[in-house]
């Protein structure tokens, strides 16, 4: 299981996903946040600003960050990915994480469980991009997120979960 919330709601979202492993995606001025019983090994903080180009003054997501997101997240174990608003980054990488657990699974199932666990998700289009090539999915992974389009406005999202697909 994957769950993805705001910074506002990780506490609680680590104690209802019972996560023991935490993946912070945050700007690089803010300051990562304490994790009562999530060991240090167990808890990676990437840091790079919410944007889909390179900008000035600003550092936007790269394939190393993908690739270290993507080892750290291998396996079954529950996660909880996080970003300041649990909107764009943390929906991105849940949805890399996703499709890097279930191989086989169609992007476009996998896009269309994401909407529907969060309306306001809006993946950062950069970072899916990158782990469509890292995974090989030769383009599906972005064309499944702009399949879905942009999510309802809001301020921050609500914790939700992303769940694996049910075996026959």
């Amino acid at each position: 299981m994957i769950a993805v919330c705001p910074l506002s709601r990780l506490a609680e979202t680590i104690v209802a996903a019972r996560a023991r492993r935490v993946l912070s995606l945050l700007s690089l001025e803010m300051a990562a946040p304490r994790l009562p019983g999530i060991a240090p090994e167990d808890h990676l903080t990437l840091r790079f600003h919410d944007i889909v180009e390179p900008t000035t003054g600003h550092v936007h997501p790269c394939d190393n960050h993908v690739a270290e997101a993507l080892a750290f997240a291998a396996g079954p174990d529950p996660i909880v990915v996080h970003c300041y608003a649990g909107i764009s980054r943390s929906t991105a990488m849940a949805f890399a994480i996703a499709c890097a657990r279930e191989p086989s699974r169609d992007e476009r199932d996998l896009a269309a469980a994401l909407r529907r666990a969060s309306p306001m998700a809006t993946p950062n289009r950069l970072i899916v991009r990158l782990a469509d090539d890292a995974l090989g999915r030769q383009g599906r992974m972005a064309a499944a997120i702009a399949a879905i389009g942009r999510g309802e406005d809001a301020f921050e999202g609500a914790p939700f979960t992303l769940a694996p697909a049910a075996t026959p």
